[in-house]
């Protein structure tokens, strides 16, 4: 039936990666204050002040320097998608759980590539001392591992629970 406990923490998933796939992952601010570099689902940038003639001081322009994380994104989109297909096959729970290991892997995924961009990439702007700050997207992605491992664990239950009561007829 659909109105399981484990429907709330699948579409809460879904919810969770929108909301990881619209704000920004993480932050660092570089040696100057107007310095900056983000990290995004679609995209890892780094914003510096570049003076046209070196020694002239003249107002500075800033320079953005970008690259497409677009795996990143499609990652994001296919967990939140497969959550909620997930959500619709409540007739299969073994479907269910086999989707959910799915998810997790893919959720491993995602924190690793954030945090390889984040810890090594990111780590060359700047201070090198400084790892940043994470951003609402970051802890979104977190909320979805523990939401994923809940809706395992409660779609366990319910398979356990009809096995049972199958062995009593």
């Amino acid at each position: 039936m659909i109105q399981r406990v484990q429907t709330i923490f699948l579409f809460l998933i879904t919810v969770a990666m929108g909301i990881a796939l619209t704000n920004p992952l993480w932050e660092k601010a570089g040696a100057t204050p107007a310095e900056m570099a983000h990290l995004t689902a679609l995209q890892y940038t780094q914003q510096q002040l570049v003076s046209p003639q070196a020694g002239i001081p003249v107002p500075t322009s800033p320079a953005t320097f970008g690259e497409t994380v677009w795996y990143l994104a499609l990652l994001i989109a296919l967990v939140g998608l497969s959550s909620f297909y997930t959500i619709f096959q409540y007739k299969n729970r073994l479907t269910q759980t086999a989707m959910c290991a799915v998810n997790a892997l893919m959720l491993t995924a995602i924190m690793g590539i954030i945090l390889y961009r984040t810890l090594y990439v990111g780590k060359e702007f700047g201070n090198p001392a400084d790892q940043g700050t994470f951003l609402p997207g970051f802890y979104a992605v977190i909320a979805a591992l523990v939401f994923n491992a809940l809706a395992n664990r409660f779609i366990r239950r319910d398979e356990k629970l009809v096995r049972g009561s199958d062995r009593l007829r």
